[in-house]
């Protein structure tokens, strides 16, 4: 019994630890963190983008793996730009993502939306639409990037 209830307690204390850590996150993390979703997703469709131009040859089952991936990846660095995170660690974030935010979420919504229909045209095998949805999904990120991202 004894054991058990210091199992107990010991997990009981991972949580609140977890739970206290969760919500001090320092800015450097979450821009450390932010950054590598983006680079992450940015190596995927860039191989997306290069079957798209023919500097890689199109395979159906690579083109669904990364547009899965690029997909997923979409959901991920948006709540690696909380308050304080526009400084912290050197970012090529602007100040107009903390000025404009309902823009900025906007965005990253449009982003979602076109990564998810390169997912869904992935699956079809289709090369044109596939190619076609490449470029509306590289100019959903360039819209962000315009407004968002420091050159």
């Amino acid at each position: 019994m004894r054991g058990a209830l210091t199992a107990f307690f010991a997990i009981l204390l991972g949580g609140v630890v977890a739970i206290a850590y969760a919500q001090d996150i320092k800015p450097d993390r979450a821009i450390k963190y932010r950054q590598g979703a983006l680079t992450t997703m940015s190596w995927q469709f860039g191989m997306l983008g290069a079957m798209a131009k023919g500097e890689r040859p199109y395979n159906k089952e690579e083109a669904i793996r990364r547009a899965t991936s690029v997909a997923e990846l979409s959901k991920l660095p948006w709540e690696g730009f909380g308050p304080g995170t526009d400084q912290g660690a050197p970012t090529k974030a602007k100040p107009e993502v903390w000025k404009e935010p309902a823009k900025f979420k906007d965005l990253q919504e449009k982003l979602m939306v076109e990564t998810a229909k390169l997912e869904t045209v992935a699956k079809t095998g289709d090369e044109a639409a596939f190619k076609a949805q490449v470029g509306a999904t590289g100019k959903a990120c360039g819209n962000c990037h315009d407004d968002f991202r420091a050159k």
